[in-house]
């Protein structure tokens, strides 16, 4: 089975999870700050929009037992970026492009155990490919450090930005603390 990949996501071998994560799965899943949480057994994945929030979840991983790296390769969990791959070398994981459920022509990032041949992709709860990161943001930045993002403002828990190029305003929706530059 395969996770699916969207924004900036944090990939964690559920294993670990079980064994070392301090109060392990219920501890894990309470501490998830975000409702992107999608798991096949073997991984689990917590998407965010910022790679601020995801270093912040990162270090409650490590916080509670969890090894991010040793020997500049991925231990327990990795953090992937929809559009640039992998942070890290990782044995384990496997990351690539699989049709998305209810839109099979359209393809979106997963990731699975490394060797593992099912094609079943797992998605968090109520997620449709109408709408999602993988739609709109296929191939854009998806993150807020974009050179031509400009900071305006925040808003409920979503740092707003206009793009400089287009105008446009663009959320971000923030599960840590928002900017405030």
């Amino acid at each position: 089975m395969a996770v699916l990949v969207e924004g900036i996501s944090v990939i964690v071998r559920a294993r670990p999870i079980v064994e070392r994560y301090e109060g392990g799965w219920d501890a894990f899943v309470a501490d998830c700050p975000s409702t992107t949480l999608c798991a096949d057994g073997q991984l689990v994945c917590v998407s965010f929009m910022d790679p601020r929030d995801a270093q912040q979840f990162a270090s409650i991983l490590t916080a509670r037992g969890l090894t991010h790296r040793a020997d500049g390769e991925a231990v327990d969990f990795v953090i992937a970026d929809q559009q640039e791959g992998l942070s890290a070398a990782c044995k384990w994981a496997t990351l690539g492009k699989v049709p998305a459920p209810g839109a099979e022509t359209e393809r979106v990032v997963a990731c699975r155990l490394a060797g593992s041949d099912n094609q079943t992709l797992m998605t968090p709860d109520d997620w449709s490919y109408d709408g999602s990161l993988s739609e709109r943001f296929g191939t854009k930045k998806t993150d807020a450090s974009s050179d031509h993002l400009e900071f305006l403002r925040s808003e409920g828990g979503t740092d707003v930005y206009r793009d400089t190029e287009t105008g446009e305003e663009v959320m971000v929706r923030r599960t840590g603390s928002s900017s405030d530059r």
